[in-house]
């Protein structure tokens, strides 16, 4: 997948104008890359579109279209993210309802970077890479960043109609499974070149 380049990013007039339009399509399609799995987590596949979308909204928030060096920041903290080759990537979200909750929780997590697998078909699971500035040795960060790599037959079952595809946690702390529905299939699956 292409990654984004400064061409891609709008202007600050431009994308006040453009983002109702823009942000529909984008809540659209992010609907259709996510999946909840267990009672506490979510995760949501990425893809370029999406990723601009987080540059923009960053850019907007924090009103530094003008700031030098700021759009090729974002750029390049999120193409970090944008899936690339036979590659799909996530942002993970631990989701509890109280910091007290949440504290104990993600200290409870530590190791989920070594339980988070991705089941293609009847392949072997393929493991998620977990951003190392987000693992630590005493708590888990509840927004983490994987990657999922697939070998060239994992990467043609995920596009062909009706693989089945399972997220599977399997911490001590934490077990949970869900079957991506075919429409996030078909979604993935255009994220592949």
């Amino acid at each position: 997948m292409k990654p984004i380049a400064r061409d891609d990013v709008m202007g600050r007039e431009q994308y006040e104008r453009e983002r109702p339009e823009f942000r529909r399509r984008i809540m659209v399609l992010k609907g259709k890359r996510r999946v909840p799995f267990g009672d506490h987590a979510t995760i949501h596949f990425e893809t370029r579109d999406t990723m601009l979308y987080q540059v923009q909204e960053m850019l907007r928030t924090e009103g530094s279209w003008e700031r030098p060096g700021a759009v090729g920041d974002e750029i390049e903290a999120y193409n970090a993210i944008v899936p690339a080759g036979r590659e799909l990537s996530g942002t993970l979200m631990l989701e509890y309802e109280t910091p007290e909750e949440r504290a104990v929780r993600l200290g409870e997590l530590v190791g989920l970077d070594r339980h988070l697998f991705l089941h293609i078909g009847s392949t072997e699971p393929v493991a998620a890479i977990f951003d190392n500035a987000q693992v630590s040795p005493t708590r888990v960060s509840s927004v983490q960043y994987v990657k999922f790599h697939l070998s060239e037959v994992q990467a043609a079952l995920v596009k062909a109609s009706g693989t089945v595809l399972r997220l599977v946690a399997d911490h001590p702390a934490y077990r949970a499974q869900a079957v991506l529905s075919e429409e996030t299939r078909r979604e993935l699956a255009s994220d592949l070149d």
